[in-house]
């Protein structure tokens, strides 16, 4: 831990060099009004901070810029998601108000949203699949011979897949076997549909086993779970001057299984935030990570996060994170 004078300093070091992305001295620093002491008190603490590792000294430079080290301790004691920006909300407000539809097309959307308010890369892991619930269905006729099944899962996506109908069966009928499906199979989760018991009437069966087909058929055609959407790449490249290290992360936003990982292990760590080599990946080194759960009433069904360099301003992030995976949630509950 560090005494109370230290972190002040260490704290002004971090908030200028993610204001200026310049290195930052003493003279600098003795201009905080919060930090009382000469410019030989404050180059004498940042000689101990660096000696510590949590600052480091560019070869031709006379100021310092943080370590990993010097983020994390910032982030740990300094940086919180408590509020956001009046503008920003209003923002992410409109955005979710205006937002419907496929959530194939919301998510994208939703990277593009936190692009803009971050200025960083964005992602967001749809839900996993498998822990898909039935919430909802309707079996409606379209023509004699062909019916509309249509299916609310519990992260709002609504799919609408055809059946094949007999000629002879009825409305009754239908609504018969949408009572028996609603009974037996809403609440189901989709990697683990369980079979309808029958109702006793054989052309009855043979519709429910049709509707049943279908939502396997659901299942496996829906994407692939490890598919990510990622948006803001070009303000992520942005924020580089090495040509390699744009190649390098832009990379990795191309691996959808590497990014879906990435965000899981920060939070299986219990973390939101990940610092450069924190990430466990080389290409990451000069690259912080914030992250989110999205959630469907009380179930995790998805992650959200930006992706920018070490030097961002993580207090922003993590409240633009935390408001925007809050409201993705609540406009998923309600059915997009």
């Amino acid at each position: 831990m560090l005494d109370a004078r230290k972190a002040a300093i260490l704290r002004r070091v971090v908030e200028a060099h993610i204001e200026t992305a310049q290195p930052v001295g003493s003279v600098h620093v003795v201009q905080d009004p919060g930090i009382d002491v000469s410019p030989a008190t404050v180059r004498s603490d940042m000689a101990a901070l660096e000696r510590e590792g949590y600052l480091t000294h560019p070869h031709t430079s006379a100021g310092r810029i943080p370590t990993d080290k010097g983020y994390r301790f910032f982030v740990d004691h300094f940086a919180d998601a408590a509020a956001l920006d009046p503008a920003s909300e209003e923002q992410i407000a409109a955005f979710f108000g205006r937002t419907h539809g496929a959530i194939e097309q919301m998510l994208r959307d939703t990277t593009r949203l936190l692009s803009e308010l971050t200025d960083h890369a964005a992602v967001v892991v749809p839900p996993a699949h498998d822990t898909l619930a039935l919430v909802s269905l309707l079996l409606t006729r379209l023509s004699p011979r062909l019916g509309l099944l249509v299916l609310v899962l519990s992260n709002g996506v609504v799919e609408k897949r055809t059946v094949e109908l007999d000629e002879a069966s009825t409305e009754d009928d239908l609504e018969a076997v949408n009572r028996h499906l609603r009974q037996h199979a809403c609440g189901q989760v989709l990697g683990h549909l369980q079979p309808c018991p029958p109702t006793g009437k054989a052309h009855l069966d043979d519709l429910v086993e049709a509707c049943q087909h279908v939502l396997v058929e659901t299942r496996r055609t829906m994407p692939l779970d490890e598919e990510v959407y990622v948006g803001g790449t070009a303000r992520m490249a942005e924020q580089f001057t090495a040509v390699d290290t744009v190649r390098a992360v832009l990379s990795i936003l191309e691996q959808s299984f590497v990014v879906v990982s990435l965000l899981h292990d920060v939070l299986s760590q219990g973390q939101t935030v990940a610092i450069g080599a924190e990430n466990g990946l080389a290409s990451l080194v000069e690259c912080s990570l914030v992250v989110a759960p999205y959630r469907v009433g009380d179930e995790v069904v998805g992650t959200i996060g930006v992706l920018g360099p070490t030097r961002m301003d993580y207090s922003q992030a993590l409240a633009t994170v935390a408001v925007v995976s809050r409201r993705l949630g609540r406009e998923l509950a309600a059915g997009g």
